[in-house]
């Protein structure tokens, strides 16, 4: 869809080369409602020494900024013993160390189930080049969590949508078993159809010396 394109656009490049157009429209998928539910869900998921950030997107910005906050809400999904992301004890200060906490989140995000195409790049968060897409990627975590039900999840369960995927149809054995009937009953009407009339293409060509 034509909407989709300011999003690929956002990653590509400095944002000057961007037109203001473009950029607003960007601004314009970013979602309050949402964020007011992914702050809630990360909270209690993570614990309240989190804080909580000023409404809005460039609050939502900062509090998730240096990737601290996002590598203890992947961390919370998973057992003890078997964290994927280290997690400082200093949040870090220095910008190549906050973009490379950010970058241990996407990889843990990806490692957890969510699909690149729900995934947000480092520079969509850290320059605020396109919020919209960290709340899709948020999204998406949150809906695998709330899909795998492996007791990790804290929060409603109504905040996300189960995937979609994991409502794959189970079919039950005698469904199978009905199913190979029905095509053994197909298969066996074209068998006993009457080949009268019809061009014989399995024949040998005869040669006529």
């Amino acid at each position: 869809m034509s909407e989709e394109l300011p999003t690929n656009m956002a990653n590509k490049g400095p944002s000057y080369g961007m037109s203001r157009e473009v950029q607003s429209k960007i601004e314009k998928k970013y979602d309050e409602e949402l964020e007011e539910r992914l702050v809630e869900w990360i909270i209690v998921q993570c614990g309240p020494d989190v804080g909580r950030p000023d409404r809005g997107r460039l609050g939502f910005q900062v509090w998730l900024k240096n990737g601290v906050i996002l590598s203890k809400l992947v961390n919370s999904l998973y057992p003890d013993g078997s964290k994927p992301v280290k997690v400082p004890e200093n949040p870090p200060s220095m910008v190549f160390k906050q973009m490379e906490q950010v970058a241990q989140f996407l990889k843990a995000a990806e490692d957890y189930g969510v699909t690149k195409t729900d995934m947000f790049q480092t520079v969509d968060l850290f320059e605020g080049k396109d919020l919209a897409a960290v709340q899709r990627t948020l999204m998406a975590l949150g809906s695998l969590a709330v899909t795998k039900n492996d007791g990790h999840y804290r929060g409603d369960p109504n905040w996300f949508m189960k995937k979609a995927q994991e409502h794959k149809r189970e079919f039950t054995e005698s469904q199978l078993q009905e199913g190979k009937h029905v095509i053994g009953l197909q298969m066996g009407s074209n068998r006993g159809a009457s080949q009268a009339g019809m061009t014989g293409y399995g024949r040998p060509r005869q040669i006529i010396s």
